[in-house]
């Protein structure tokens, strides 16, 4: 662990087993903090949101979103327009064989009594086939040889991706809670009964007591649970917005001074061409990224393969870019969260754009308790009410992925009037970036493409994104 995450640690755990017993005054009521005897209520001094596992910090700003490349397809789906991200973190590099694998496991070790759940999960292997092409050793060995445990997983869907990221969110805070001595170890965790960030935070989830259990103020000799404002817990992992991902593909952070971008980007690395000119002067002149040269040159001669690889290749291959990301600009396309639509934005939509909101709210028993966990061990979630403007401005139902269209209604799936013979609906969902089997021009971060939810590609892969919580 790198020392500065070590002392931010230190810190968090300090303040969350000290800063209790602080009494603190309200500058508005006068009245004890952190005080029984004033009521009750706790405060924490918050020492910063620890990175991830696996993370790298994005510093948010605004940028040109849109394509920098001529529009050699007539799409026009991606105009330019000035937007702004908040702050997030995002994977180094794309999720591995080995990250997927490690998540098959413990899918399979849990759920014992439904089996379905890790069948699910399964990428689709066959996605390498070609009816014109042997590509067979790479369906039967491309996800579980250690030869490959460091390339890019692929074969795995949209809806796969987000399930990864959830279980990758639990295992992230049930290892935090265990660092700080609040949770023990619990290998013998089934079906149900394993560590939901939800379920815990609604007391659903109890696992085995550590050593330095959270004391209630209020119960003498009490211990509670850690609750959302002790700020231990981590945000959500989850698949970036199409703005955030495009964002730091072109990690402008090391072409700008002050409020001045110096050049539009056309790869995630300065220059015009696809070639290393910085560094040291025996990589000069390399490739920067892994990607289809041209008609029948996947890598070039093999003398001289150069850029090293002729399908994907390791996850930590080629330079980052400035904010420290690995092969935006190639090895495989990535998902991101994002419903498509050609013209996907209103212009009015100018900070941390995005479309396919769909608002839920945690389910409530009759009298109004969250509702029990499902099987899963998941806290279950339903829409929110749907209200008049008269009520609320902003939003007025649950699903808005289809917010602005021109659409029809086919049941209760939307989409265009041309969806007799379009594959664009709210299945459709953006991926962005080259793969090894692409062009050049697809290494722009502003080109963009869609796939159904369902469906998965032998170029295809995912990394995953956090919210920064709190200033940037």
């Amino acid at each position: 662990m790198k020392r500065n995450n070590t002392v931010l640690l230190i810190a968090l755990g300090v303040a969350l087993s000290f800063t209790a017993c602080k009494k603190e005054k309200s500058s508005i009521t006068g009245w004890n903090y952190n005080d029984a005897k004033w009521g009750g209520f706790e405060t924490y001094d918050y020492a910063g949101q620890e990175t991830g596992p696996g993370l790298v910090y994005v510093k948010g700003g605004n940028f040109t979103m849109g394509s920098s490349e001529q529009d050699v397809l007539y799409d026009r789906n991606n105009f330019e327009r000035k937007v702004t991200v908040d702050a997030f973190y995002m994977d180094e590099t794309e999720i591995s064989n080995l990250h997927y694998l490690e998540y098959l496991y413990w899918l399979k070790r849990v759920f014992v009594d439904l089996p379905e759940v890790y069948e699910t999960a399964l990428p689709d292997t066959n996605c390498w086939r070609d009816r014109l092409a042997y590509n067979e050793p790479y369906v039967d060995y491309y996800l579980r040889h250690p030869a490959y445990k460091n390339y890019p997983v692929v074969g795995v869907n949209w809806l796969q991706a987000t399930e990864f990221a959830k279980w990758r969110t639990d295992r992230v805070n049930e290892m935090i809670l265990i660092r700080e001595g609040i949770l023990k170890p619990d290998i013998n965790q089934m079906n149900e009964e394993n560590f939901n960030t939800g379920a815990y935070l609604a007391s659903q989830y109890q696992g085995l007591d550590g050593k330095h259990l959270v004391k209630d103020i209020n119960i003498k000799k009490g211990t509670r649970n850690v609750k959302m404002e002790d700020g231990i817990f981590l945000p959500d992992y989850r698949l970036p917005t199409e703005a955030e991902w495009e964002y730091a593909a072109t990690g402008n952070v090391g072409a700008s001074l002050y409020e001045n971008i110096n050049d539009k980007k056309i790869y995630s690395w300065g220059g015009l061409t696809v070639r290393h000119k910085g560094g040291k002067e025996k990589d000069r002149g390399l490739i920067n990224a892994n990607f289809k040269r041209g008609k029948g040159d996947q890598g070039g001669i093999a003398s001289w393969l150069n850029d090293g690889a002729l399908i994907t290749t390791e996850v930590k291959a080629y330079w980052p870019n400035d904010y420290g990301l690995y092969n935006m600009s190639g090895n495989v396309s990535e998902w991101v969260m994002d419903v498509y639509r050609s013209l996907s934005l209103d212009d009015n939509t100018d900070f941390n754009p995005y479309r396919g909101n769909d608002y839920k709210k945690p389910k409530l028993d009759q009298w109004g308790v969250i509702d029990v966990k499902d099987s899963l061990g998941r806290i279950v979630y339903e829409d929110v009410e749907t209200v008049d403007v008269q009520e609320r401005r902003n939003y007025q139902k649950a699903d808005n992925k289809g917010y602005l269209d021109e659409e029809t209604y086919n049941g209760d799936n939307q989409m265009y009037e041309y969806g007799v013979s379009s594959l664009v609906n709210d299945k459709a969902h953006v991926f962005k970036g080259a793969s090894w089997n692409d062009r050049a021009y697809w290494m722009s971060p502003g080109t963009r493409r869609f796939l159904d939810q369902r469906q998965s590609l032998s170029t295809l892969g995912f990394r995953c994104a956090m919210h920064r919580v709190g200033a940037p």
